[in-house]
């Protein structure tokens, strides 16, 4: 199993999660534990990058459910970024892709963000 590790830093739209290594049952209950202790306020939006993934199994795409219902409770939104092939593909065949919404980097989603706002 490859090494997992999760960094955490602030964006101008909220929490970002950056996640490397392999997702799975090993590791999911870290990112799990992690998410009641991000400072997420309403409007914001959690943003959970998986650039860095190299696996995922069911355990990581539940972490990623785990990620949306937690910003749904904060009344925020979640935004996947820079999602690996691999991981889209799961997303797709288990219907989890229209509520999940991707991006191609962090930066778009945080741009994508920003606009949503402007109006706000």
């Amino acid at each position: 199993m490859n090494q997992f590790s999760v960094r955490t830093r602030g964006s101008t739209a909220g929490p970002v999660l950056e996640l490397a290594g392999d997702l799975a049952y090993e590791s999911a209950p870290e990112v799990r534990d992690l998410l009641p202790t991000l400072d997420l306020e309403p409007g914001q939006q959690l943003l959970v990058d998986l650039g860095g993934l190299t696996f995922c199994d069911s355990s990581g795409i539940t972490v990623l459910i785990a990620a949306r219902n937690h910003a749904l409770a904060a009344h925020a939104t979640l935004a996947l970024a820079a999602v690996p092939h691999h991981v889209a593909r799961i997303l797709r065949l288990v219907g989890l892709e229209p509520v999940l919404t991707t991006y191609p980097t962090a930066q778009d989603a945080t741009e994508s963000w920003i606009r949503g706002t402007a109006g706000s």
